[in-house]
C-alpha cells in the first residue's frame, strides 16, 4: 500500500467515525426530547388514565368470563386494593367508597343473576350453554 492509499483509507475511516458520532448525537438528542415530552404532566396523566382503564377492563372481563369470581387472582389484585384503600383512608372518603362498593356489588349480583337465568333458560330449551 502506498502512502497516498493509506492517507485515503485514513480519511475515509475518519469520515465514517465522524458520521457515526453525528448519528449518535442525533439519537441522544431525540431520546432527550422524547423523555422531556413523556414527563410532561399531560402525558403522565394520559398514561395513568390509559393504564387504569386497561386494568379495569381486564378485571371486569375476568369477572364476566366463564367461571366468574372463582378465577379471581388475589395476588394480582392486592397491590391495587392496598393503593385504593390507603387513598380512601388518607382522603377520608369512607361514605362515598361504601356507596360505590354497594352499587358495584348490586351490579355484579344483577349480572350474575342474569347470566344464571340465561344459562338455565338455555338448559331448559335443551341447548348447551356454549352453543
Amino acid at each position: 500500500m502506498s502512502k497516498e492509499e493509506q492517507k485515503a483509507a485514513l480519511a475515509a475511516a475518519k469520515q465514517r467515525l465522524v458520521a457515526e458520532g453525528e448519528l449518535h448525537r442525533l439519537t441522544t438528542l431525540h431520546a432527550k426530547m422524547q423523555l422531556r415530552q413523556a414527563l410532561r404532566p399531560e402525558a403522565l396523566l394520559h398514561g395513568a388514565v390509559d393504564h387504569a382503564v386497561g386494568v379495569a377492563q381486564s378485571r371486569l372481563g375476568g369477572l364476566l368470563s366463564p367461571g366468574g369470581l372463582s378465577q379471581l387472582n388475589f395476588k394480582a389484585i392486592m397491590p391495587y386494593a392496598l393503593t385504593v384503600g390507603s387513598f380512601i383512608v388518607r382522603k377520608r372518603l369512607y361514605k362515598p367508597a361504601l356507596a360505590v362498593a354497594a352499587v358495584a356489588a348490586a351490579g355484579a349480583a344483577w349480572l350474575m343473576r342474569r347470566k344464571r337465568a340465561e344459562t338455565e333458560a338455555d338448559a331448559a330449551a335443551g341447548e348447551a350453554p356454549w352453543e
